[in-house]
């Protein structure tokens, strides 16, 4: 009976640590968040994030969803600046599995424990998001959001894992100072 109320929670943690965007924020304690209605992108910056220009496109059209959603809009006159860098690894999963059984062999009353390990080795692409925001006047970074997880190559799959990215990263904006 116990196993039963395990099986549930255990394959609640696999698909959770699945599908998950792991996030970080840091920001200045000494800003006042309040202040910013306003944001404009740092063109030079991001021309020079090395990923495709159709990713670019997909992060910001869900970055400019996210703030809107917050009650913020584009200006040309922004009192905020954003500013996006992205790194991507291969994540190497080892997975060792060792089965064991009881059989007739080498041991006490002529019993025995056998055993086979078999390893598998893959990797997995792993990509990080940060979302950088800087004063519009002073040009000094407040905040910064930062999103792990694992990419997806399949185009129909993209938007979906972007928007994902940038939801969680743009959660944590405007941090809740204590």
């Amino acid at each position: 009976m116990k196993t039963l109320k395990l099986i549930p929670l255990f394959m609640l943690f696999v698909l959770a640590s699945c599908s998950s965007v792991r996030v970080n924020a840091d920001y200045d304690k000494k800003v006042d968040f309040n202040q910013y209605k306003t944001y404009a992108y740092i063109k030079a910056s991001i021309d020079k994030v090395e990923i495709s220009d159709l990713d670019k496109k997909r992060i910001l059209r869900s970055i400019d969803e996210a703030m809107s959603a917050k009650g913020f809009s584009k200006s040309e006159n922004p009192n905020m600046l954003i500013s996006i860098f992205t790194k991507e690894s291969e994540r190497v999963n080892v997975y060792n599995n060792n089965m064991w059984g009881m059989g007739f062999g080498w041991g006490w009353n002529n019993w025995g424990m056998m055993g086979m390990g078999m390893n598998s080795v893959y990797t997995t692409p792993e990509g990080t998001l940060f979302i950088d925001m800087f004063d519009g006047k002073t040009k000094e970074m407040i905040w910064q959001g930062e999103g792990s997880g694992y990419l997806t190559k399949d185009t129909n799959k993209k938007d979906a894992r972007i928007k994902e990215f940038v939801d969680k990263i743009l959660e944590q904006y405007p941090p809740i100072i204590k």
